[in-house]
């Protein structure tokens, strides 16, 4: 048999023969969606089959995609292997065992960083703000399921609810889920007090662990009646337009388009140093990498929020994997995986940055915990991405998703190297490592720093935040603060995987401003302005506002 040649390619399967070559879920195994015609009460408490599915569906019928086990016994195996040779090494070569490993970390760390910046140049030219091909009739939209889930969110849920029912779209059409816990009393009397008990579908799912947000949207993925299905948080402001904008994107898309992504931003980016750093880093992750890594097809780590499925597909799946962190990411890589596809589409859902120090470290540990969750999962068979993206997106995975956990947790050792060699020039140091590695640890440092600045300050340029880019400059003391994070990620990896900590809302000043805004509307008389800018004449000739439906819902609650 003649061996392919160094530098061809794998070539990819096709969807369905990856998705023959591992069956999913048959029918009888998924909870069946909900009827269109059928009705709720006003508070819904799932069964305890559903909640067993929500939890135990992934995990008991596929469990090496599951995150339920940090590692499974074949890599433990490997784990233990592999950390005893090095010990082995390190007894008897300790020299060279320091050598090999620096290097190895200083090109894994440079590779990392220059990914990065090459995925930059590849989303150039990818607009923020791409119009789909084709605008669909009202009659012609898909009905869409919207999960809202929530935990001891009440002050953010005026403004949730402002902005859902903001959406341009069919009030027939859109299949509102608010997912509560049963002792998130708070948040339950701030929902029933705003009347969305009439409006929405709340269901109120009893304590059982994992308590995780994947976990809630499993219930509510069991009671769709969309033919789409997204999620968005507590926190989040949709532009009016999305709904219509991933409608259109799924209609022109082909069947194994699975899932479009829309932009992630902030509102309240000028707030201090670290909203600015945060905005810069979400501009360059939704407006360059994201857009890059679906031009070169390779797998898209989804952001938690405004991801928009096709239903049957989710279901057909498993779901989110309850047990995942970062349940995002992990959804993005095995859509990757079974030969499906990832979009970002061109509209953007604006959000509170965490403006408070000890907020953004409880965000970034999790979400880096949850990075490593994911990887360790998708490396359990890693020869399914190669199958379907090519070495170009195994590559990829090792080098942005594992990246961005490893290089977070290198940057901060090659610092303090760096500092001990400038500062002490120990003659061990100097005699233990070779001309060409110190070179090489310098340049890791210094060019993949320097790319990092470069990249942030360039981030936000096609929104036209150009003031934003002078703080480009300090994303070293920015990725310092990641670094940290890393490292409380790292040890919560194995004490705590499944625990999520929680993410405080409305902690600044414009968010508490916006709120009061969205309270006004609910209840005031006469609130301090009018989002019904659309006017008919009325019998008399007069013009009067035209309500949607969930208007004068919520105008009933007002007054009743």
């Amino acid at each position: 048999m003649t061996a392919p040649r160094p530098d061809q390619q794998p070539k990819a399967e096709s969807a369905d023969a990856i998705r023959a070559r591992h069956p999913l879920q048959s029918s009888e195994n998924v909870v069946p969606l909900a009827a269109p015609g059928a009705s709720f009460p006003a508070k819904f408490v799932p069964s305890p089959a559903m909640l067993n599915h929500a939890v135990n569906n992934l995990a008991s019928r596929r469990p090496e995609e599951s995150a339920k086990r940090l590692l499974t016994r074949r890599q433990a195996v490997i784990a233990f292997i592999t950390l005893s040779l090095a010990a082995a090494v390190s007894l008897c070569w300790p020299l060279s065992a320091f050598v090999a490993f620096n290097a190895v970390t200083a090109l894994y760390f440079t590779a990392a960083i220059v990914f990065r910046f090459w995925l930059l140049i590849v989303g150039w030219e990818e607009r923020i703000d791409a119009a789909p091909k084709h605008k669909l009739h009202d009659e012609d939209l898909p009905a869409i399921t919207i999960l809202l889930p929530l935990y001891r969110d009440e002050a953010a849920l005026p403004m949730l609810a402002q902005h859902v029912d903001a959406l341009d779209y069919p009030d027939s059409k859109k299949d509102v889920k608010l997912l509560l816990e049963e002792d998130d009393h708070v948040t339950i009397e701030e929902a029933v007090r705003l009347g969305l008990s009439h409006r929405y579908h709340m269901i109120v799912a009893p304590h059982c662990e994992p308590r995780t947000k994947p976990k809630a949207c499993n219930i509510g993925l069991q009671l769709a009646r969309g033919d789409l299905i997204v999620i968005y948080d507590a926190e989040d402001q949709p532009e009016p337009n999305q709904l219509k904008k991933a409608a259109a994107a799924f209609h022109d898309g082909d069947k194994n388009l699975a899932c479009v992504q829309a932009r992630l931003n902030y509102y309240n980016r000028d707030d201090n140093w670290l909203t600015r750093l945060f905005t810069l880093e979400y501009s360059l992750w939704f407006d360059w990498l994201l857009p890059a890594l679906q031009k070169m097809r390779a797998p898209i780590p989804l952001g938690g929020t405004s991801n928009f499925f096709r239903t049957e597909t989710l279901v057909t799946i498993g779901g989110w994997d309850p047990y995942n962190v970062t349940e995002d990411a992990d959804l993005g890589l095995r859509l990757a995986r079974l030969g499906y596809r990832v979009e970002v589409i061109g509209s953007t859902t604006f959000e509170e940055a965490n403006c408070e120090l000890g907020n953004w470290m409880r965000q970034r540990s999790r979400w880096l915990k949850g990075y490593l969750q994911t990887w360790l999962v998708h490396m359990r068979r890693p020869q399914q991405i190669i199958a379907t993206t090519g070495w170009r997106g195994f590559l990829g995975v090792q080098l942005f998703v594992a990246g961005n956990v490893f290089s977070a947790l290198i940057n901060p050792v090659m610092w303090s190297a760096f500092v001990l060699w400038a500062v002490w020039r120990p003659a061990s140091l100097e005699g233990m490592l070779p001309a060409p590695l110190v070179w090489l640890n310098l340049f890791a440092l210094f060019a993949g720093n320097l790319l990092f600045v470069l990249t942030m300050m360039i981030g936000p340029l096609k929104r036209g935040w150009r003031n934003l880019v002078p703080y480009g400059l300090t994303a070293p003391a920015y990725w310092l603060l990641s670094s940290l994070a890393a490292y409380k990620a790292l040890w919560q990896a194995f004490r705590r995987p499944h625990y999520w900590e929680k993410t405080d809302h409305v902690i600044s000043d414009a968010a508490r401003k916006r709120r009061e805004v969205a309270l006004a509307e609910f209840f005031d008389e006469q609130p301090p302005y009018d989002r019904r800018r659309h006017h008919i004449p009325d019998a008399n000739g007069s013009r009067g506002p035209t309500l949607s439906e969930n208007e004068r819902a919520r105008q009933q609650v007002h007054h009743s």
